[in-house]
């Protein structure tokens, strides 16, 4: 959801926390924000506390600080900041205004705080607090973390000075009594004047990462924003509390107990990160999958003929796949694969619907899909299924994040990092990884032989060719997308293993073009959908030649008699749909089985060019965010 960013170091703080804010915007755009430390002067205890905030973009509050304090981008003793905290918004409580948006200050006007996550009790402590005398403007839940760290730095400060013990010791101590007032999750980043030069930090189901610089120490929602400065990075647990200078880190984990948390090396480069020339971050991660499905099987397999995971499917009774919209979407693929070719039954379910289902655990796998690691209700829903006696497996794209810490195993995608909301490579990385892991679940329970492994292997070895074909039509698919830009309503259909691709393709359409689409089985159209079918209607239908072909050619034959327009996504020398469409998205001939592959790439393109065409903000797509971390 929303992203966070806080720094201390050698360097000036200010322009540190607006790049980082940048790489961060996917998570939220609705407002923006910063609060920074001036340097502390000769005899003065306490730094002056800045804050500046504006509604909508980040570049929005870039040009006002630029306008109204031109001089503090430059590196200069006089204005340069040691410290500072920010944040960019994806609104909960509170409508996106100047005044909703992070950092959020004390009475005082000594304290900021930036905020990731939903206080679900802050009516209750609100009330309690302007009972207290604390005064309050906005209508964020956030604003009472900052009053609440406020009131216990005032009561624990007496026992400070009495007492003498560390300011780290007692910084930890005024946040450990803020956080066990509060019900919810939080990713939470505090700055005060009293302690220039230090961050304080805690996070309770909310993801939050440690960079650990040459004096200097950055933490953000994720680790985008660190790339630039350090590959080193510590991945908070649920109840860690930091207090950090340029030169010194301190965690504390829920118990009140020091730890020391594993220091891990990102193996991301800051160029994954950057657009690369591309018009947009969603087109260039399209394009990226030339080469990250190549990579993806090369590596994956590896591991899968490692034998690294055969102990833990072998004789696997049930899959239970958990996962929320796109990667829900790959779950379905998954499941019509993994029955068919490993004869285990499968079940795909939202992860927000999932705890409300009664469960018999029997020795099932529960599998975990997250691009992110860090999706709130599929966090939620593996606890659960622990509960239910699931052994668990994430596959996910980011090391070290919070759903790799709950499951038994994991598999990394190997996508790098994916900064457009709407996912794109991550979902062929996840179908991949989803088809190594049927494979070798059906060679293990013997559902096919060794042969027939290795020619399954061949056949997914075709795939980087496959998206290779479709990628160098890109112009093809353009010209198509601008014929079809002007429509405000399309159906998307596909049978079989092709029915989740049409979910895909709708969901693609509507999160960036904000043109209404759904995605249906070919044979439902009778049962409802048809009746909505007309010339102001197109249809996109994904068809292949497999066990399921003429029942979608009948089906597309029905749309046809009702003069809605015919996309039609076929492969390469199916001459027999011409006769049924308008026009035809081809793609490589290759089993039925991986052709989602390349036929899932075509309608990202279809819909990349849609959008762009209708002028829409594709990498930022209004009310949404990439990585949904509150319930």
């Amino acid at each position: 959801m929303c992203g966070i960013v806080g720094y201390t170091g050698k360097s000036n703080a200010l322009p540190i926390l607006l790049e980082g804010l940048k790489k961060l915007e996917y998570r939220g755009y609705d407002s923006a924000g910063v609060a920074l430390l001036e340097n502390v002067k000769e005899g003065n205890q306490r730094g002056r506390l800045h804050l500046l905030k504006e509604k909508g973009e980040i570049l929005n509050l870039e040009k006002k600080i630029r306008s109204v304090y031109p001089s503090w981008f430059k590196n200069e003793d006089k204005v340069k900041f040691e410290a500072g905290v920010a944040h960019t918004r994806w609104a909960t409580h509170g409508v996106p205004s100047e005044i909703n948006a992070h950092p959020h200050m004390d009475c005082s006007k000594s304290m900021a705080v930036v905020h990731n996550g939903i206080i679900e009790n802050h009516a209750k402590l609100r009330k309690d607090l302007e009972e207290e005398g604390h005064r309050f403007i906005s209508d964020t839940d956030t604003e009472v973390v900052v009053h609440l760290f406020e009131k216990y730095y005032a009561e624990e400060k007496v026992r400070w000075k009495e007492d003498k013990y560390s300011e780290y010791d007692f910084l930890h101590a005024v946040a450990k009594k803020t956080v066990e007032e509060i019900e919810g999750s939080y990713a939470l980043v505090f700055l005060i004047s009293e302690h220039p030069g230090v961050l304080v930090a805690a996070r309770y189901r909310s993801p939050l990462v440690v960079g650990l610089g040459d004096e200097d120490i950055f933490i953000a929602s994720d680790v985008s924003p660190l790339l630039a400065y350090t590959r080193d990075t510590i991945f908070l647990e649920d109840g860690d509390i930091v207090v950090a200078s340029k030169n010194d880190l301190k965690i504390w984990d829920g118990s009140g107990a020091e730890v020391k948390r594993e220091v891990l090396r990102t193996e991301w480069d800051v160029s994954s990160a950057e657009k690369g020339g591309y018009k947009h971050f969603m087109l260039k991660e399209i394009f990226e999958q030339r080469l990250v499905v190549h990579e993806a099987i090369g590596l994956k397999l590896n591991e899968f003929d490692d034998k690294i995971y055969d102990s833990f499917i072998k004789e696997i009774e049930k899959f239970e796949i958990i996962a929320c919209g796109t990667s829900y979407h790959a779950g379905l693929v998954g499941k019509y694969f993994l029955e068919k070719v490993a004869d285990v039954p499968v079940h795909v379910y939202h992860a927000s619907e999932y705890r409300y289902s009664p469960r018999v655990g029997h020795r099932g796998l529960a599998i975990a899909i997250s691009q992110s690691g860090e999706t709130a209700d599929t966090i939620a829903a593996i606890e659960a299924a622990k509960k239910f006696g699931h052994r668990t497996l994430a596959i996910t794209n980011v090391l070290g994040s919070t759903i790799t810490r709950m499951v038994d195993k994991t598999i990394y995608m190997v996508a790098g990092p994916e900064i457009g909301v709407a996912a794109t490579k991550t979902f062929t990385n996840q179908l991949i990884v989803l088809y190594l892991l049927g494979m070798r679940t059906a060679l293990l329970n013997g559902e096919i032989s060794p042969d027939h492994y290795r020619e399954m292997v061949r056949e997914i070895r075709e795939l980087p060719r496959c998206v290779e074909f479709v990628l160098n039509r890109s112009e093809e698919i353009r010209g198509i997308a601008e014929r079809y830009a002007s429509y405000n309503n399309m159906l998307f259909i596909g049978r079989n293993i092709h029915y989740p691709v049409a979910l895909e393709g709708a969901l693609k359409l509507k999160e960036i073009s904000y043109i209404h689409a759904e995605g249906y089985p070919s044979g439902e159209l009778k049962h409802g959908p048809i009746a909505l079918l007309s010339e102001e209607t197109p249809t996109v239908a994904v068809v292949v030649r497999d066990h399921t072909y003429e029942k979608t050619i009948s089906n597309i034959g029905e749309v046809v008699a009702r003069n809605s327009p015919v996309v039609i996504v076929a492969e390469e020398g199916d001459e027999e749909v011409e006769m049924y469409s308008d026009d035809i998205i081809r793609i490589p001939k290759i089993s039925s089985y991986f052709s989602p592959v390349p036929a899932s790439i075509a309608l990202q393109l279809f819909a990349y060019y849609i959008a762009d065409v209708r002028g829409c903000e594709i990498d930022k797509p209004r009310n949404l965010a990439k990585s949904v971390t509150v319930e």
